[in-house]
């Protein structure tokens, strides 16, 4: 009963997000609803095993977020990525860890590494959720979202050295270092062998069946993270670490790249609700947490030598500052590395400004990963005997969950807006030039087709062929010169192709207003308005599909 609230609370948080007469980050909605939940009215109240929670969360998280990250961007923007995704990770460890436990003296030195650990992974979903409208350069998106990749896997790994070290009390850095590789790449390797394994299952089940079963396919689609985890987690190597490398080897190891296009649809739809429903469980578990967790985390800090509850809002601004500064260090000076390498070079590079220093530094928002995170540390160190401070770390990593949400809903978007970056991809002129390509390829496929008719038709079938051949290819045509560059004939052919894609549009969804009353009023059957329902969907996602201009 409980898991079914959730999701219903989950489904309708968009709605309530664009009822609300302001603009707010949907994290911070669901956030809120889970808090109302937990209120004396509805007195819910969420009692789960931590191990089992990380188990069902992370896995499917890092592979959607792998499969889903442009492989080429990751690629040709690897040094600042591995700079943020690593290194930025082990400063900020290292930075924050100490800083807690000064700050916070009865907070065991590796308990603050463990928090720290969790709060160095980014999330790349949330800042966009919390730009708006605002359009994010595409360079240093593609940057964000390769960090929250990488920093993920870095992240919980090194939490996961942290906490052997809070329950074992024993710590070597060479030992862990070995350790982490050790662990890393053998991660890296299960994946990979898992997608590869994934792949010629595949290839089996198609060559015996004939025909691919979309439904089965996806069935084994959302499986597959979970199978690198585990198999990763078997032979004592990163899980985390091989649901990435499963996602992102993915697209290298599909065969379903050539026509399946429903498969392709339904696996498209799935992930999405999937990464939707996950996420927003998260965040709905962090509301309904907080009421106890803030009571405990009182306890605890009364344990701790005492204080005011304000000390606890004064912590988590503390460090979500501490955050936000140490990434900007880590930022400014990467980036003056970079210029003093370009200047040994002799290679010009334009200086970047302050104002792009401090959007990044502030694109550091902490999201589910984080609150997964910290929710997985243990209850017990061993019988009899509770994990240090548990409840206060999951008050203060919530609390500052909250705080680069706030503060990023608040300064990214006016950061953001008319930001440029040196060398930005071109990513309209590359969508452009692909539909060229594409419509060039459609029209000699369309003239080969035409040809082989002519070879085989009577005089009527290449009549027929040729006037089949020239409708078919004026779309096209129209295409081609739309993906032009600037000027009269691009212009006036985009603006036919605008009108064109509107008025398409609005017979489309004529056609669904005329199915859906042939339906009440029993002229056809549901079976017959599925089909033709199917097909004009279709058709409508198409169309939406394509930029107009």
């Amino acid at each position: 009963m409980t898991v079914l609230v959730l999701l219903l609370v989950v489904a309708l948080s968009g709605a309530v997000l664009r009822i609300l007469p302001f603009k707010l980050p949907l994290p911070l909605v669901q956030i809120a609803l889970g808090a109302i939940l937990a209120m004396p009215l509805f007195g819910m109240h969420v009692q789960f095993d931590p191990d089992l929670f990380f188990l069902l969360f992370i896995p499917p998280l890092l592979f959607a977020d792998g499969w889903r990250i442009p492989k080429r961007e990751l690629f040709l923007l690897r040094g600042p990525i591995l700079a943020l995704a690593i290194g930025l990770v082990f400063f900020t460890i290292l930075g924050i860890g100490y800083f807690v436990h000064w700050m916070i003296p009865s907070v065991p030195l590796a308990v603050a590494f463990a928090l720290a650990a969790v709060l160095s992974p980014t999330d790349a979903v949330a800042v966009t959720s919390i730009t708006g409208g605002t359009p994010v350069p595409s360079r240093l998106l593609h940057i964000i979202q390769g960090e929250a990749l990488l920093n993920d896997a870095s992240g919980l790994v090194a939490l996961q050295f942290a906490i052997v070290a809070a329950v074992t009390g024993h710590f070597s850095l060479m030992d862990a270092s070995i350790e982490f590789v050790v662990k890393a790449l053998g991660g890296i390797v299960a994946g990979a062998v898992v997608s590869w394994l994934f792949g010629q299952i595949r290839r089996r089940m198609i060559r015996w069946t004939g025909e691919v079963d979309p439904s089965s396919q996806v069935a084994l689609l959302l499986l597959l993270p979970f199978a690198a985890y585990l198999l990763a987690e078997h032979f004592d190597v990163s899980g985390i670490l091989a649901a990435v490398a499963a996602g992102i080897t993915m697209n290298y190891t599909d065969v379903l790249k050539g026509g399946h296009v429903a498969t392709r649809m339904q696996s498209g739809s799935v992930w999405s609700m999937v990464e939707f429903t996950f996420n927003g469980m998260i965040f709905l578990l962090l509301g309904l947490q907080l009421p106890g967790v803030l009571g405990n985390a009182k306890v605890d800090l009364a344990q701790a030598g005492g204080g005011h509850l304000w000390y606890l809002a004064g912590y988590i601004l503390a460090i979500t500052l501490a955050l936000v500064l140490l990434r900007f260090i880590w930022v400014w000076v990467s980036l003056r590395f970079v210029l003093l390498r370009a200047l040994v070079r002799n290679e010009v590079r334009p200086r970047p400004g302050v104002r792009l220093i401090w959007t990044t530094a502030l694109a550091g928002v902490r999201g589910a990963i984080t609150l997964a995170g910290v929710l997985s540390l243990p209850l017990m160190i061993r019988e009899g005997v509770p994990f240090p401070t548990r409840d206060l770390m999951i008050f203060l990593a919530s609390g500052v969950i909250l705080c680069t949400l706030i503060f990023g809903a608040i300064g990214l978007p006016l950061l953001v807006k008319g930001l440029k970056l040196p060398g930005e991809d071109p990513r309209v002129r590359e969508e452009r030039e692909a539909r060229a390509f594409t419509a060039q390829a459609a029209l000699h496929g369309i003239e080969n087709e035409q040809r082989r008719i002519e070879r085989e038709a009577d005089e009527n079938g290449i009549a027929l062929a040729s006037r089949v051949a020239a409708r078919v290819m004026s779309d096209y045509q129209q295409r081609l010169e739309a993906a032009g560059e600037e000027g009269d004939v691009p212009q006036k052919a985009r603006a036919e192709a605008g009108t064109e894609r509107a008025m398409r549009l609005a017979a489309l969804r004529a056609e669904r207003t005329e199915l859906y009353r042939l339906r009440s009023t029993h002229h056809i059957n549901d079976e017959t308005m599925g089909t033709l329902l199917r097909e004009i969907d279709l058709a409508e996602a198409a169309l939406t599909g394509l930029h107009a201009g």
